[in-house]
């Protein structure tokens, strides 16, 4: 197999096997505009130091400000949630039209309604094929923890629901 080249529709279906959760990473420009794209690339990379990734395209009209970002937010979705993650996902730049937010750490803008919000600020950029992975250590985390909401997932090239509900999870580490 080394050497074989791989073809990237099979190797799209083949990582759509994985199921991913959808998150959208924000930040904001050096004018101060908030940005933000749907992501499902995101992983927790380290307890000690807190630090985690995601990834973005070197295609992307937002990996410019993605990787010179100091700073940045994973906003976790819902279920519920699907047409924001859609909204984040659409072509160009202001993706926050009317959407009300408000700022954490850094001045990042934070999503309503997210299951889980993940603040950083950015340890560093590599670059990965024809992405570049953004590694951002962790400096604030909300959660809150009565919320019954599923996440949103992404599998199979569609979104998809739980199986069962999740509603104890929070009370098994309190």
């Amino acid at each position: 197999m080394i050497g074989t080249r791989i073809d990237p529709g099979i190797l799209r279906r083949v990582l759509g096997q994985f199921a991913t959760g959808i998150v959208v990473v924000t930040a904001h420009t050096d004018d101060g505009l908030p940005v933000g794209m749907t992501v499902n690339s995101f992983c927790s990379v380290s307890l000690e130091p807190p630090l985690v990734l995601f990834c973005v395209s070197r295609a992307s009209r937002l990996h410019p400000v993605f990787t010179a970002a100091p700073a940045f937010a994973v906003n976790v979705l819902g279920e519920a949630q699907r047409e924001l993650s859609l909204a984040f996902a659409r072509p160009g730049l202001d993706r926050f039209g009317t959407l009300s937010h408000r700022s954490g750490a850094g001045g990042v803008p934070l999503l309503p309604g997210a299951l889980a919000v993940v603040t950083c600020t950015t340890a560093s950029v590599t670059e990965a094929g024809d992405h570049d992975i953004v590694l951002g250590r962790v400096t604030e985390l909300d959660c809150d923890p009565r919320s019954l909401a599923d996440p949103l997932v992404f599998y199979g090239g569609a979104y998809r629901r739980l199986a069962s509900r999740h509603a104890d999870w929070w009370t098994a580490f309190s």
